[in-house]
């Protein structure tokens, strides 16, 4: 699971526990004004994940590290799709975030709520 919160002009991501191991990461920086926009959309863990690099797939039980899908790189962090959350991004390393966070409606107005 991930935690997200808005730190002065950067969208911090936390990964917790032993999700650290199998993403190869303890957290994103990203600033605010390389963010587009935040969904709750569960049904992307269905959708499909592309190449992993580094990282760990063990479909129905997690979904974590860097993907390679048309040319874009895509950040995964998610155990339970009811839970995710998508951090669309431009000019980064990761076209996308998809992470699983405590309250999704939460998670997409605290990254809303900074970006307006």
């Amino acid at each position: 699971m991930a935690l997200v919160r808005i730190d002065g002009d950067d969208l911090v991501v936390v990964i917790e526990g032993l999700d650290k191991i199998w993403a190869l990461k303890s957290s994103l920086t990203i600033p605010l004004a390389n963010v587009r926009g935040a969904t709750a959309d569960p049904g992307i863990a269905a959708d499909p994940k592309g190449i992993r690099a580094p990282g760990a797939r063990v479909p129905g039980v997690i979904t974590a590290g860097t993907f390679h899908l048309d040319g874009e790189k895509v950040f995964w962090d998610v155990k339970d799709p009811s839970k995710t959350v998508v951090v669309e991004l431009a000019d980064e390393r990761y076209a996308r975030l998809v992470l699983q966070v405590d309250d999704p409606r939460a998670t997409v107005a605290l990254v809303e709520n900074a970006l307006s």
